[in-house]
């Protein structure tokens, strides 16, 4: 299928329940090159360690506290800090334990983001901070 050009007004997307968080952009809709979506994360929330094949992530902090961690690496952004996440390395996020809620954009190149939780299968969840 062929990009097309698209626009999403703020508050406009899908929602997903259980999860706050907007698509943006679609792989189908943009012809398998990008998908982007917008998170708000609550307090103590955490993503399953993980890696992706086929695409390279992007991750954009809007409010709150971010704890990334690319592969070894541990870091804390705030806003205005930008996580890049190749493809094939193991990756994680968690809300820095702030009162308030995190709020920011990840965008995934090539195949979507397709993840890959089986290759992380020894350490299939984990607290940045273990």
């Amino acid at each position: 299928m062929a990009a097309r050009g698209i626009v999403v007004p703020p508050d406009q997307g899908p929602l997903s329940p259980g999860r706050s968080f907007s698509l943006k952009l679609r792989g189908g809709e943009t012809g398998d090159s990008i998908m982007m979506f917008e998170e708000t994360v609550p307090p103590g929330t955490k993503s399953t360690y993980h890696l992706h094949h086929d695409s390279d992530e992007v991750a954009y902090v809007l409010s709150g506290e971010v704890t990334f961690k690319i592969g070894d690496e541990v870091t804390v952004g705030g806003p205005g800090t930008c996580a890049f996440m190749p493809r094939g390395v193991r990756h994680c996020l968690e809300e820095h334990r702030c009162r308030n809620r995190a709020r920011a954009v990840s965008l995934y190149s090539g195949e979507g983001g397709r993840v890959d939780r089986r290759a992380a299968a020894d350490r299939p969840q984990i607290r940045i901070d273990e």
